[in-house]
């Protein structure tokens, strides 16, 4: 069974966020065996300079880095990273046996997190909630399974 590990900066507060991943873990579990860690986001005032934004995400990079499990292939999700088709992020995600989701913080990941990963992935072109990035990415991992398997899901 292919493993696949989801490290995502800061806890889902927003019930129906929760749900959504309890639902998709769910589905997953029959295509992988799944793990979510949830690190903890590194504090900051509520209007950062450039360089408290720095400090933190390589507070936050030496926790995440800890946590990347040894043989996986790594992606991170950056704003700058490659737009995949639902087909071609398949693909991706059926060419390793482990593969590593890293979601940063709402400042994104440092450059050393990025320069780990062998794939920077970009959701989308559009803003969307920092959250409801975990809900998609689960969603677009159980379509990715759907597609290897020929299922219906996705069409």
């Amino acid at each position: 069974m292919k493993k696949v590990t989801l490290i995502a900066l800061g806890r889902l507060k927003e019930p129906y966020l929760r749900e959504s991943v309890d639902e998709y873990q769910k589905r997953l579990s029959r295509f992988c065996d799944l793990q979510i860690r949830e690190l903890t986001p590194a504090k900051l005032p509520d209007q950062p300079n450039e360089a408290q934004i720095n400090i933190a995400l390589e507070t936050e990079a030496e926790q995440i880095l800890k946590q990347i499990p040894k043989q996986t292939h790594v992606v991170a999700l950056c704003i700058e990273g490659k737009s995949l088709t639902s087909e071609a992020f398949s693909l991706e995600l059926g060419n390793f046996g482990h593969t590593t989701f890293i979601i940063g913080s709402s400042y994104g990941l440092s450059e050393r997190v990025k320069r780990r990963a062998g794939l920077r992935l970009s959701m989308s072109n559009m803003t969307f909630p920092h959250q409801l990035a975990r809900v998609l990415l689960l969603e677009q991992i159980y379509r990715g399974f759907q597609i290897m398997e020929g299922g219906a899901y996705h069409k």
